[in-house]
């Protein structure tokens, strides 16, 4: 697949108008917000068992193919605000899941050719998050406070120590903290390992207080935006 070539660009679009008509169908009943937000999590959840059961029965477990990538997370944090509402858990998945999935889906780093199972696998799970996340959020008209885009860098650092870790002791790559992934992203312009892990978080917190935007609260607790 080309990157922003006709076919993922089509991707790309179909995701935005689905997540776009999901939000204003959420808006408009709480039932359908409801219906959705159960719909979401199992899909979720079923897309995630029926890929990890058929890639293990491919490839077996082994210690480069856990489900540790910051996306892997992201859907899971996705399934638990779906299921429970929380505000926290919301708080936790919409920073850090949106924006990995956003940049997943722009440089998507795939490994077959298209249309194999794993690249369907992965527009579905990364645009699942975007979808449920816009959804969740934008459907309910959901704000956030200053504090939040600190508490979700704070733990997307936290994560990454440890995962960077795990990568250290057992010579994986999970969050590309020890090297590059193949494909073109974003990593390419931020310098050499370890450079590009500075970089990296710093890029990270500017996406968290652009997606905080359209989201604020006011000083006084009132929306920010209409």
């Amino acid at each position: 697949m080309t990157i922003f070539g006709p076919l993922h660009l089509t991707i790309l679009a179909s995701i935005g108008a689905l997540a776009a008509v999901s939000v204003r169908i959420c808006r408009k009943s709480k039932t359908s917000l409801s219906a959705g937000r159960w719909i979401a999590g199992l899909f979720l959840t079923a897309n995630e068992v029926v890929w990890w059961t058929f890639r293990y029965a491919h490839e077996g477990i082994h210690l480069s193919n856990l489900p540790l990538q910051l996306c892997d997370i992201a859907v899971w944090l996705a399934v638990l605000a779906c299921l429970s509402d929380a505000p926290i858990i919301l708080e936790a998945a919409y920073f850090p899941g949106l924006a990995g999935a956003v940049m997943a889906l722009l440089t998507p780093d795939l490994s077959d050719p298209w249309p194999s199972y794993p690249d369907v696998y992965f527009f579905l799970a990364h645009g699942g998050i975007v979808i449920t996340i816009l959804t969740l959020v934008y459907g309910t008209r959901r704000r956030f406070t200053t504090s939040a885009v600190w508490r979700a860098w704070a733990m997307v650092l936290a994560y990454a120590a440890i995962v960077g870790t795990f990568d250290w002791i057992s010579g994986a790559n999970y969050m590309y903290l020890m090297r590059k992934p193949a494909a073109q992203s974003a990593l390419d312009a931020m310098g050499a390992w370890p450079w590009y892990l500075a970089s990296g978080a710093v890029l990270a917190l500017a996406l968290f207080w652009l997606l905080w935007i359209p989201v604020r609260t006011s000083p006084f607790g009132k929306p920010g935006l209409p």
